[in-house]
């Protein structure tokens, strides 16, 4: 058995935002955003994951709108509706320049920060630039702590010296096979072909192995971000789906220890959440975010 149907198409997660002129360090892109929710709400910014977009937040959005959010989606550079130039070098760093230039050019202060998979890299370089900034942190299951980090085959295989050639036998039947791999809770067909619609969009798997940089960056960063992480003084969330076979339950042990004060929410099911939470179990996710970003 699997999930119902949570995702809108892309058509109608398209439609709900647009395309900006943003600055990073390599140059000027255009960055697609949506801004859901009353202007006057708790502002909160997501961060997804790789290899897919913004879109894996739709499952619950309408949760986080009804808890009284302003919330700012937006595909990071290389990703969904996003530019995805080809001879680029991308990095943490200039995602993280992205996301600081959406909150000026949208006149975003101080807000809520919701990470995921690749965005919690971009959401610890944030925290290291400006943690007063961040009024709350709330993490899904992603790559905290490099050493703990165990990437899928097909990753570590694309992230070598044969990415180049091996990017080009990425397909629709491939990334459903490979998410299955890492999902706990059954995903339907039909929301995986909505996903694989983002990283397809203009040729976007073919990047793979650019955009799989991120796993130099976060060695290269560690110190700083795991700092970041452990010494941010704000409400801090983890929403872990435990059957994550790349950064489950073996993630959360550290988390305890290191990060005390912090409130941890383990998705155990049944059946236990794995690697995609807002995807696989966006009732509860919905609601315990909700609660959460709203101070309640």
């Amino acid at each position: 058995m699997t999930t119902r149907i949570t995702m809108p198409s892309a058509e109608e997660w398209r439609a709900g935002g647009e395309r900006i002129t943003l600055r990073g360090r390599e140059g000027v892109h255009r960055v697609f955003v949506r801004c859901d929710g009353p202007p006057d709400g708790w502002p909160v910014s997501l961060l997804h994951g790789f290899p897919t977009s913004s879109h894996d937040w739709s499952p619950i959005l309408t949760r986080l709108v009804g808890a009284g959010c302003r919330v700012l989606s937006l595909d990071l550079l290389g990703f969904g509706e996003s530019d995805k130039p080809r001879r680029h070098r991308y990095s943490v760093l200039e995602q993280a320049d992205l996301v600081e230039s959406a909150w000026e050019t949208l006149g975003i202060g101080n807000t809520a920060l919701v990470a995921h998979d690749y965005g919690v890299s971009v959401g610890q370089e944030l925290l290291s630039r400006n943690p007063h900034r961040v009024v709350r942190m709330a993490w899904l299951n992603g790559g905290l702590y490099p050493d703990l980090h165990r990437p899928v085959p097909i990753q570590r295989l694309l992230h070598g010296p044969l990415g180049r050639v091996l990017k080009y036998g990425i397909t629709e039947k491939s990334f459903r096979s490979s998410m299955r791999r890492v999902l706990g809770v059954p995903v339907s067909d039909e929301d995986l072909h909505r996903m694989w619609e983002g990283v397809v969009r203009r040729n976007g798997h073919l990047l793979a192995p650019q955009l799989l940089r991120y796993i130099d960056d976060r060695l290269a960063n560690e110190s700083r971000w795991t700092s970041a992480l452990e010494t941010y003084s704000g409400p801090t969330l983890f929403l872990w789906g435990p059957a994550d076979p790349i950064s489950g339950a073996h993630v959360l042990d550290r988390l305890r220890r290191r990060i005390p004060t912090a409130t941890v929410h383990e998705l155990s099911g049944p059946p236990p959440v794995g690697h995609y939470p807002q995807v696989e179990a966006p009732e509860e996710v919905g609601r315990v975010l909700g609660a959460f970003l709203s101070g309640n």
